[in-house]
């Protein structure tokens, strides 16, 4: 089966034909073709082994601690929505119908973390007021917040 490349269509045509090749190779030979890529934020996420140690060791009571993980995963969440977006708005193969809904309900998506990252950073400027913190450990909070 050949098909002439140029589009999705040999896309397709190439993946079944990887498809009916890998059917004849050992499950050792497949696994040695195949090739993962990570986005940026996969990389840097990957890269350090516990992400939020500098939290935990922080001198910050628990609640903030928890508070300052929630942000920081919300950061990465924003991050990966918006490299989806624009990911999206590259893809010039896609049918204009199609992009219109998948990127409004990114935007949609976006929104809502937008939202959840207001209203977690609001409960850490609460927090720290209603803990009574040092100025060092608020300089610290504030600081991990943003990293």
């Amino acid at each position: 089966m050949r098909i002439q490349s140029g589009g999705p269509l040999s896309n397709l045509a190439q993946g079944v034909q990887r498809q009916f090749s890998a059917v004849e190779r050992s499950p050792e030979e497949v696994r040695e073709g195949l090739r993962v890529s990570l986005s940026e934020l996969g990389r840097s996420m990957s890269a350090k082994p516990d992400r939020n140690e500098d939290i935990d060791k922080s001198e910050l009571p628990q609640a903030i601690k928890d508070l300052l993980k929630m942000i920081r995963e919300l950061r990465a969440q924003i991050a990966e929505k918006q490299a989806q977006i624009d990911a999206l708005m590259r893809d010039q193969g896609l049918d204009p119908e199609a992009k219109r809904l998948q990127l409004e309900s990114l935007q949609t998506e976006l929104a809502s973390l937008n939202g959840a990252l207001a209203s977690a950073n609001a409960n850490l400027v609460k927090l720290m007021r209603e803990n009574g913190l040092s100025s060092e450990q608020m300089q610290a909070a504030t600081t991990l917040a943003m990293s």
